[in-house]
């Protein structure tokens, strides 16, 4: 496999997700339709269409040569393929499913922008370079466990994008190459988000649907989420050391580097503290809209541009100063927010055609009659094989929670093991698949190629998977 990965080359992610979005419409014409029923339900503080248990009916395919080329309206009781113009104009139509994410990503980039032009970010660069030069490992392992828990309690994901230029000026000043400091972010927010113990945007959601406690079980969870977050840190800092004894070594040696925006080191002033202060209180507050008030993207959204206001008030920048710096953080963000709504058109195609939830139906019934500890194995294949058609996390538990709770009732497991299979399958492969517009905006913003991304991190995947099918083995034995 190692050297399968060495050899492998990749297009531009837009062409990657574009290839993929094709391929997947061409398949619409041969993979079976069908559908479930959904009924629109309320889970916690969001309006979800839940998936019916035994309703998958098998629709007919509507074929015909003017079907290649236009969309057709399909009988009722039928599904049409997807034609050309469905093909094109399901980019468009991913880029406005996708509207409230790629906005969001907008206003964090402008308001980095605005933090940018008060120097706090280089300020705050300089004292950690000063402060961890010799002790880098303790920095990796502090802000990896922050990010982490960040991820694992909030379900903080997204948020995380705007840091990567960050991140990527740190690793150069203390002598590793971008991939260390972009593995930091996505490894960092990825795990906490798979190793979940409070998400609520796929713990929550899960165990309400499946009609668990909320927050419960959180004990093994909590275990699980220390050893992966341990084992990930172990894989940047090992990879770390490498480059650093050889930086020959570096995966993106022969790639180059993104132009990032150098700055003299500054001290850190008054002004400067007073801004992350500011940030951190600010942040924290977001963070428990998020978790009490049921907050979403826009809410958070106002939040950040509350912070950016405030930053520019405290740095004295003039308002002229302040809006070009947020037009020019929003211009950062354009090809990153793109991305999202490019591999939101792959989802946008297969509900055209109707053909996902063929595959869900497909995928689930193989779990049919074969045991607690199979099933519970089966479940965490797949739920990471669907990631890649579903990379929402609300989403997916929204389509398959009601079919593996009832699932799991029938091969005698628990509801809390389907929910913890769910969480696994659904986080871990977030970190590798094309379809993930928060992974691949962060790859495409450090400039590191798709194939480098994954001879790095599928090592590491491929522990944290099978870390997870041993946890799984254990909620079997005790009942979880």
């Amino acid at each position: 496999m190692k050297k399968w990965l060495s050899t492998l080359k990749l297009p531009h992610v837009f062409t990657l997700l574009f290839a993929v979005t094709t391929l997947v419409s061409v398949a619409s014409w041969f993979v079976p339709s069908g559908s479930f029923e959904r009924v629109e339900t309320q889970v916690g503080t969001m309006t979800k269409q839940l998936v019916v248990a035994d309703s998958f009916q098998v629709l007919e395919k509507s074929r015909s040569f003017e079907g290649l080329w236009l969309t057709q309206e399909a009988p009722e009781g039928a599904a049409s393929p997807v034609s050309l113009q469905g093909l094109l104009s399901a980019i468009p139509r991913g880029l406005e499913d996708s509207a409230d994410i790629i906005f969001f990503i907008f206003m964090m980039g402008g308001v980095f922008g605005i933090l940018r032009a008060t120097g706090t970010i280089t300020a705050t660069l300089g004292w950690l370079t000063q402060r961890f030069e010799k002790r880098v490992w303790l920095l990796v392992a502090v802000l990896t466990v922050l990010m982490g828990i960040g991820g694992s309690t909030l379900g903080m994901g997204e948020e995380f994008i705007p840091l990567v230029p960050v991140f990527l000026l740190l690793s150069k000043r203390l002598g590793y190459d971008r991939l260390f400091g972009l593995s930091v972010v996505v490894l960092a927010s990825g795990i906490g988000f798979a190793a979940a113990t409070t998400n609520p945007f796929t713990v929550n959601i899960a165990q309400s649907i499946a009609g668990v406690p909320l927050n419960s079980g959180i004990g093994l969870r909590a275990i699980f989420f220390c050893i992966a977050i341990t084992l990930t840190i172990v894989h940047i800092l090992r990879y770390g050391a490498k480059i650093k004894a050889d930086p020959a070594a570096s995966l993106v040696a022969d790639t180059p580097d993104p132009e990032l925006e150098q700055a003299e080191l500054i001290e850190p002033s008054w002004r400067h503290g007073a801004i992350v202060a500011t940030c951190a209180v600010l942040f924290l507050g977001i963070m428990v809209g998020v978790q009490q008030g049921g907050w979403w993207l826009n809410d958070m959204a106002g939040g950040f541009l509350l912070m950016g206001l405030l930053a520019a008030a405290i740095g004295k920048l003039s308002p002229a100063r302040a809006t070009a710096a947020f037009v020019h953080g929003l211009g950062d963000m354009v090809v990153a927010a793109l991305v999202v709504g490019f591999a939101r058109g792959i989802v946008v195609v297969m509900n055209d055609a109707q053909i996902l939830d063929s595959l869900i139906f497909a995928a689930s019934s193989l779990l049919d009659g074969v045991g607690p500890h199979l099933a519970a194995q089966g479940m965490l294949l797949f739920q990471t094989f669907l990631n890649f058609f579903i990379p929402s996390g609300s989403g997916q538990a929204a389509v398959t929670m009601p079919l593996m709770a009832p699932l799991a009732d029938l091969q005698g497991l628990t509801r809390q093991t389907a929910v913890f299979a769910f969480q696994c399958g659904d986080g871990f492969s977030n970190m590798v698949i094309p379809t993930s517009g928060s992974l691949m905006a962060m790859l495409l913003m450090a400039q590191v190629p798709y194939e480098k991304w994954l001879k790095f991190v599928g090592p590491l995947i491929l522990q944290l998977l099978l870390v997870s099918a041993v946890f799984l083995g254990i909620a079997v034995e005790i009942n979880y």
